[in-house]
This record gives C-alpha cells, sequence and structure tokens, in this order.
C-alpha cells in the first residue's frame, strides 16, 4: 500500500470512529431527555410521546397511535393500556360502529402534559422533524446502507421498540 493509500485509509477509519461518536451523542442525548422525561413527569418517553399524539388528535384509535409513532400496534395498544391505568386516557366506543375504541386525554392526562419536559416527542424525533426534507432523505437513505451492512435478527426486533425502551 502506497503513503497516499494509506493516509486515505487512515483518514475513512477518523472518520467511521467520528460517525461512531455522534452516534453515542444521540443515544446518550436520547438516554438523558428519557430519564429527565421519566423523573419529572412520572411515564416513559414513549407514554409521553403516545399522550402527546392522543391529545393533538382527540379519538384517534389504537393503529393511528401505532402508526404515528412508527411502533407495532401491539405496543401500541400495551402503552395506551398502562396510560390508561395511570388514569390519563379515556377509552371510548362512540359512534355507530361500537367495535372501534376511541382515544382521549382527561384532565390528570392534561394537566401532565403541560408540566413535562419539552420536547413532549422526544429529542431525536424533535430532531429530525425539524431537517429539511432533502436531508432527512439523505439520512433515510445513509442510515438504510448501515442497517443493511448490520444484517441481524435484533435490527428487525428493534424496529416496533420505542426508543425509550432501549
Amino acid at each position: 500500500m502506497n503513503n497516499r493509500a494509506r493516509r486515505e485509509a487512515m483518514h475513512d477509519r477518523r472518520r467511521m470512529l467520528e460517525v461512531l461518536e455522534q452516534f453515542r451523542i444521540i443515544v446518550k442525548s436520547i438516554r438523558r431527555h428519557y430519564q429527565d422525561v421519566e423523573r419529572r413527569a412520572g411515564v416513559s418517553g414513549a407514554q409521553l410521546w403516545a399522550l402527546a399524539q392522543i391529545a393533538g388528535q382527540p379519538g384517534c384509535q389504537v393503529g393511528e397511535l401505532a402508526r404515528a409513532l412508527a411502533i407495532h400496534q401491539s405496543t401500541a395498544s400495551n402503552l395506551v393500556r398502562d396510560l390508561a391505568a395511570r388514569g390519563l386516557v379515556s377509552r371510548e366506543r362512540r359512534g355507530r360502529d361500537l367495535r372501534h375504541v376511541q382515544l382521549y386525554v382527561n384532565a390528570k392526562g392534561s394537566r401532565l402534559l403541560a408540566a413535562a419536559p419539552r420536547p413532549l416527542i422526544g429529542v431525536l424525533q424533535q430532531a429530525l422533524s425539524e431537517l429539511p426534507a432533502a436531508r432527512l432523505r439523505a439520512l433515510q437513505a445513509a442510515l438504510a446502507h448501515v442497517i443493511a451492512r448490520m444484517r441481524g435478527k435484533q435490527v428487525a426486533a428493534a424496529r416496533a421498540l420505542p426508543l425509550s425502551e432501549m
């Protein structure tokens, strides 16, 4: 290997390590935010995001909540069950089709949302939502390549897991 190739290899390794450090910063920031949410609001980050989503779409159903949070429907059902058990949301059957359960934030849930740390959706979700569309597309494509190279069952299992449960 000539000197130029060696320098390029060293530069590539440094860049890989810098990207690894960026991932660490992101993960640590997410953890700190969710610890703060848990400490100050008494609910998990996923529960807070679900509560905020329900507040923003009163009458939504569990399937809609799952899609909005990009989680599996069973995970969304568990979140709703926990929020209802804490007295933060109500599940109601309204309208002509009583098979469908609609979700509503109650007064206790509204008070929790008002006092909860911001952003309600999570620091990573907020940062991603603020990216210009072209940068978000580029990041999505780059991360898709990284994930494809990781090839593992844990990748598939992680898709449905809320970030606050990592």
